[in-house]
């Protein structure tokens, strides 16, 4: 293995792992005010790729620029998903709150079956096949301004969460949701705006994504595991974890794949996975909890 090849490679790592925190941020943020793990969040990053998909094909518009309408598609269906079948289980036991999401996972996935069939698609775009080089490294330009614009959701996140009055209710309701409701927010208000906002991050990263890979309906269940590793690396409900803890295993991925085929990646993923919980199971950024 050549020390260029693995640079070029943990560097494409980094870029895509930029897309993987904005999906965990997404998660994260749900577990964080609510305790539930969304099982479905994969299958909705598929839709926001469809939305993407279908108005890049029928519009012409870049996925760069339909990701506001993926991500405000699945804040619309996040908020109605939430109020609908989320407030309803918060009081069930952990191990009932899960079928409802996986059945509602399912339902998407083979929703989009029904209405797209199963083939792949992979559009081209005006900058599938851009590159630059950075020394002697080739890289993708559609992954660089992945990142970027991941980079940069989340950085919007972070200061939604702590300048805004909606914001600091979110992170007070994470915090004790008892007091929250002593002080007059209203709990179950803030439950449907942070599942809507965690839906349309992952929305956006679905949108991100359509230039990378191909698509189609059976993806989502990868990138709920995904997803659900991320967090658990950086510490569950927390943001900066999932920011991390995303690029971590995108590049742990990427440099994985110099010693594994490309399709037996998540053995990585899950290794880690495996490690942290036997090591340091609060995550990295878990705190003591």
């Amino acid at each position: 293995m050549s020390l260029h090849l693995a640079i070029k490679f943990g560097i494409s790592g980094l870029l895509t792992g930029g897309v993987y925190s904005l999906i965990a941020i997404g998660l994260s943020l749900i577990f964080g005010v609510m305790g539930v793990i969304n099982f479905a969040h994969g299958q909705m990053m598929v839709w926001g790729m469809y939305i993407a998909y279908w108005l890049f094909v029928l519009l012409g518009i870049e996925p760069y620029f339909s990701l506001l309408v993926s991500a405000g598609a699945l804040f619309a269906m996040g908020f109605v998903v939430q109020k609908l079948v989320v407030n309803r289980i918060l009081d069930y036991p952990e191990a009932m709150q899960v079928l409802p999401l996986i059945g509602l996972g399912l339902i998407l996935e083979n929703s989009a079956l029904l209405f797209w069939g199963p083939d792949h698609r992979s559009p081209q775009m005006s900058l599938s096949l851009s590159t630059i080089w950075l020394g002697d490294v080739m890289l993708d330009v559609p992954r660089i301004i992945a990142f970027v614009i991941a980079l940069l959701i989340a950085f919007l996140l972070f200061l939604f969460l702590k300048k805004t009055d909606t914001g600091k209710a979110i992170r007070a309701a994470a915090d004790n949701r008892l007091g929250a409701r002593l002080v007059g927010i209203k709990v179950d208000h803030i439950n449907n705006i942070s599942f809507a906002i965690g839906a349309a991050s992952v929305g956006a990263a679905g949108a991100l994504m359509l230039p990378l890979i191909p698509l189609c309906p059976h993806l989502g269940h990868d990138f709920t595991l995904t997803a659900f590793v991320i967090v658990i690396l950086g510490g569950l409900g927390s943001i900066t974890g999932a920011m991390v803890g995303g690029l971590i295993l995108g590049v742990a991925e990427s440099l994985g794949t110099l010693f594994i085929p490309p399709s037996m990646k998540q053995v990585v993923s899950f290794t880690i996975m495996v490690v942290i919980m036997l090591l340091k199971p609060q995550g990295l950024f878990g705190g003591k909890r």
